[in-house]
C-alpha cells in the first residue's frame, strides 16, 4: 500500500510547515527568520527581504540588513514598520539595524498562546489527513479492492502514524514554548 507513503509525506510537510511558522515568532533573540513574512515593494513587485539584502546577526539582540541596492533602503524600512514585528528599524543610510528588546512577560505569554494555536492548527491538519486516509481505505474496501482485515490493519496503521505525528507536533511546540519562557 503505497498510500501510506503519501499520507506520511503530507503529515511530514505539516510538521515542517509548523516549524517554519514557529521560526517566524521572535523569542527575544535576533533571528533572521522573523523577516521571512515581510515583503518589500521592489519596483512594484512584492519581494522578500532576503532576496534584496544580506541579513546578519552582529550580536544576539540585533539584526543588520544591508541591501545590495541602496535605493531599496526606504522600502525595507517601510515594510518593517508596516509589519507586526513591533521593532523600529534604525537606518544609517547603508544598513538597517533592528534591535530586539527583551520580551515583556505579557508579550511572552501572548507568543506562547500563539505557539499553542499554531500547534493546534497543525494537529487539526494531521487529523484531517487521517480522516482522508481512512475514507480512502473504506472506499477501497467497499469496492472490494482490499479485504475487511486489510481495512482494519490500514486503519490501525494510519492511527499509529497520526499519533506519532501528533507527538512530533507536541515536541516542536514544547521546544518553542521553552525557548519563549526561558529568556
Amino acid at each position: 500500500m503505497s498510500d501510506y507513503a503519501a499520507f506520511e509525506n503530507k503529515m511530514t510537510k505539516t510538521c515542517e510547515a509548523l516549524s517554519a511558522q514557529l521560526a517566524t515568532i521572535r523569542a527575544g533573540r535576533a533571528n533572521a527568520a522573523v523577516l521571512d513574512q515581510i515583503q518589500v515593494d521592489y519596483y512594484g513587485v512584492p519581494t522578500p527581504i532576503q532576496q534584496l539584502a544580506t541579513v546578519a546577526t552582529p550580536d544576539p539582540r540585533s539584526l543588520a540588513i544591508t541591501p545590495w541596492d541602496k535605493s531599496v533602503l526606504k522600502g525595507i524600512e517601510k515594510a518593517i514598520l508596516a509589519s507586526d514585528l513591533g521593532i523600529n528599524p534604525q537606518n544609517d543610510g547603508h544598513t538597517i539595524r533592528l534591535v530586539f528588546p527583551p520580551l515583556t512577560e505579557e508579550r511572552r505569554k501572548d507568543l506562547v498562546k500563539l505557539t499553542k494555536k499554531y500547534g493546534e492548527e497543525s494537529k487539526v491538519a494531521i487529523r484531517n489527513i487521517r480522516r482522508d486516509a481512512v475514507e480512502k481505505f473504506k472506499k477501497q474496501q467497499k469496492a472490494s479492492e482490499i479485504t475487511e482485515d486489510d481495512y482494519k490493519i490500514a486503519e490501525k496503521d494510519v492511527q499509529k502514524l497520526t499519533d506519532d505525528f501528533i507527538k512530533e507536533i507536541d515536541k516542536i511546540t514544547d521546544k518553542k514554548e521553552k525557548e519563549l519562557t526561558e529568556i
